[in-house]
């Protein structure tokens, strides 16, 4: 704690009455610092100006402030990996706040409550088309149609989602649940042309004003497996998209799954559902090195998911596959061994990767390709005037989340564009760090965890296996939040000041403020302030 300055005794009738004088070297201030879940959520969420809003049950203003960034809550709480959690500072104090959780309780309470977006009254008069109606497209259509513009997307596949319906599993995201929040957008006026394939784009080009592409990866990464002729071997983008249709996928009794990733995951899960005994995941690396994340890979492991680390499918036949054991080298990476065996199996799903078919692209004046993805500026704009790109079309991490982020910063840079500005980016504060927190005003309260429903019943049933929160455990989440460099309104400044140089302004983004003419600059404000929301700063002059 810092050591207090002597006091000082002035005559009141005299003209530095309640001043400091000029030995103060350091003074408070409050400041507004980035929390690390903000700064974490790759759609740019204001995490914890909604998190505030829904710890009062504020839920409405809580979903509204969250879908300012992302119009898909319902969504994201189910299938986000939370890179905001793995960032949040409360981990270091017992657990991280179940955000997702959160999240996902606001978007299902916006779909019981029939909650619509609000749209921009004034029109701008241009017209941007979507090409691609998955995550991406429809993020961008969402926020540019916030910001008056009419918006038309169009997609070959006969309904919308992309990826997060042709490639995640019902299990994980309910159809219905998908389908409400598409509605929302389309309820705002974005027209949907359904069914159509985009064979050119010059003449889209020419008939809108800008042109957002947002085609997904959507193609099975090619990979050359040696194969007998009546070796069934089936592509795992191609199965989980079959899941859509009419027919579902025929696999047979024994599926080997090759790969790593959720994808990977996913495709075993769902050959359980569809009948398969076993089903058997191949994995060339071991466990701490596969791309999975922990949660899928748990929830795989409790339905009976068999998986086989360090082997390779050396060859593929008709009932039988041909595995051969690897192990790491000094760099970690897997080499032959030249031991196999012999695996039975109906099937081999390959997931070993996506690819996004660029095919609209090549040879288009102005793009530039490279290493399977488009070149954009930091307008997300391509070499060609107009045409801008995002998504699994760009390099980036290929999730979902990712894909909404893009959506949104695509819509404001073509926003920019079409009034001739430049969008510029706002500055980002200091991040927030643990260290700032005085987190003894914390006491020790864990995570509530979302129930799933038992192993048991999964393997025979698409039925959505993580459960959500109930609105009392949901609100106790919420509260976990510790405002990270924040001011929350606890009053601990004012409350503590010796001096009584803490002024109350009531609510809003100040609710103090500093009389500096009573503040000895002792400090103590900061060392009591729980979220770090106060900093000593030289003082002026």
């Amino acid at each position: 704690m810092r050591e207090k300055p002597f006091a000082i005794t002035l005559d009141v009738g005299s003209s530095l009455a309640n001043h400091t004088g000029t030995w103060r070297t350091e003074r408070p201030t409050y400041v507004h610092l980035m929390p690390p879940c903000n700064n974490a959520c790759p759609a740019g969420e204001n995490v914890q100006a909604w998190l505030y809003e829904a710890e009062e049950g504020n839920y409405e203003q809580a979903w509204r402030a969250l879908t300012a960034d992302n119009p898909f809550p319902a969504i994201m709480g189910r299938i986000c990996y939370h890179p905001c959690q793995t960032a949040c500072n409360r981990a270091e104090l017992d657990e991280a706040v179940g955000i997702n959780a959160v999240e996902r309780f606001l978007g299902d309470e916006a779909i019981a409550q029939g909650w619509r977006f609000h749209q921009s009254e004034t029109l701008s008069g241009k017209h941007v088309l979507v090409i691609g109606a998955g995550p991406s497209g429809l993020s961008a259509a969402y926020h540019l149609r916030r910001l008056g513009h009419e918006v038309t997307i169009r997609d070959l596949a006969p309904l919308a989602g992309g990826m997060m319906r042709f490639g995640i599993p019902s299990y994980r995201l309910p159809r219905g649940v998908l389908a409400d929040e598409i509605r929302r957008i389309e309820d705002m006026g974005v027209t949907f042309e359904l069914g159509q394939r985009v064979e050119s784009l010059e003449e889209p080009l020419d008939a809108f004003d800008a042109v957002f592409l947002a085609v997904g990866a959507q193609l099975g990464k090619r990979a050359y497996v040696p194969a007998g002729e009546a070796a069934k071997i089936v592509d795992a983008v191609t199965m989980l998209h079959d899941m859509e249709g009419e027919e579902k996928p025929q696999l047979g009794r024994r599926v080997v799954v090759y790969g790593g990733g959720n994808t990977a995951i996913d495709a075993a899960r769902t050959a359980k559902r569809l009948g398969a005994e076993e089903a058997i995941i191949v994995y060339r690396r071991t466990r701490d090195r596969m791309p999975a994340h922990d949660s899928e890979v748990r929830e795989a492991e409790e339905e009976g998911i068999l998986l086989k680390w360090l082997s390779t499918v050396q060859h593929a036949d008709a009932g039988k596959l041909v595995i051969e054991k690897m192990e790491l080298d000094e760099s970690g990476f897997p080499q032959p061994t030249g031991e196999t065996e012999e695996l039975e199996a109906d099937s081999l799903v390959l997931a070993l990767g996506q690819e996004t078919d660029l095919s609209l692209v090549e040879g288009l004046e102005g793009v530039e390709i490279e290493g399977g993805v488009v070149k954009v500026d930091e307008r997300m704009m391509t070499g060609r005037a107009g045409l801008f790109a995002g998504g699994d079309m760009v390099p980036a991490e290929r999730t979902v989340t990712v894909a909404v982020g893009h959506g949104k910063q695509a819509a404001r840079c073509i926003d920019s564009w079409l009034r001739g500005e430049e969008f510029v980016h706002p500055e980002r504060p200091a991040l927030a760090t643990y260290d700032r927190l005085t987190t003894w005003y914390y006491s020790d309260a864990p995570h509530k965890a979302r129930p799933l429903i038992e192993p048991a019943r999964r393997q025979g049933t698409f039925d959505e296996v993580v459960q959500g929160l109930d609105e009392r455990s949901a609100m106790y989440e919420a509260r976990r939040c510790m405002s990270c460099g924040n001011c929350f309104g606890c009053d601990n400044c004012f409350g503590v000041c010796p001096d009584n140089a803490v002024k109350k302004l009531g609510t809003g983004a100040y609710m103090y403020e500093f009389d500096y003419d009573f503040c000895k600059g002792c400090g103590l404000c900061v060392e009591e302030c729980p979220s770090g929301s106060i900093l000593m700063v030289p003082e002026e002059g």
